[in-house]
C-alpha cells in the first residue's frame, strides 16, 4: 500500500483539524490541541477470517 491513510480526527481531542507532520510517514498534528500523533499499521492477525454458513463471515 503506498497511498497515506488519513486519520478522521484527533484521537486526544476529537478535532478535525489535522495536517501532516514533517517528522516522517504516519505522523500527523492537531492544530486544535496542538499534539503530534503518529499511526503504524502493524499487520494482519493470524486467526483472519473464518466462513460461517449460518450468519455470513466472522472474525
Amino acid at each position: 500500500m503506498s497511498e497515506r491513510a488519513a486519520p478522521f480526527y484527533c484521537p486526544y481531542c476529537g478535532d478535525e483539524d489535522l495536517r501532516p507532520n514533517e517528522t516522517g510517514h504516519g505522523a500527523w498534528e492537531c492544530a486544535s490541541c496542538n499534539r503530534a500523533f503518529q499511526l503504524k499499521f502493524l499487520g494482519l492477525l493470524t486467526r483472519g477470517v473464518q466462513r460461517n454458513d449460518r450468519e455470513g463471515d466472522a472474525i
